[in-house]
């Protein structure tokens, strides 16, 4: 399974974790925050930026770990 870590702008609800995939939220310095969690297939992927893009959420940084479990990173 791939692994995702995507910093955004802004401080996003906690609660919406479920929507974006059952990606964790993390609250950052500076208005920011980490979203990062396993990722099923690219079309799960694709839905998450699609939805992060709806938002209109500014994505500062996106690094995708091939073949990680979220335990392991």
């Amino acid at each position: 399974m791939d692994k995702v870590e995507i910093l955004v702008k802004g401080h996003l609800d906690l609660s919406w974790s479920d929507w974006l995939g059952g990606l964790e939220i993390a609250h950052l310095d500076q208005d920011r925050s980490r979203l990062t969690g396993s990722l099923v297939d690219q079309a799960m992927l694709h839905g998450i930026l699609a939805r992060l893009r709806d938002l209109d959420l500014k994505i500062l940084s996106f690094q995708l770990y091939e073949g990680v479990n979220h335990e392991q990173k």
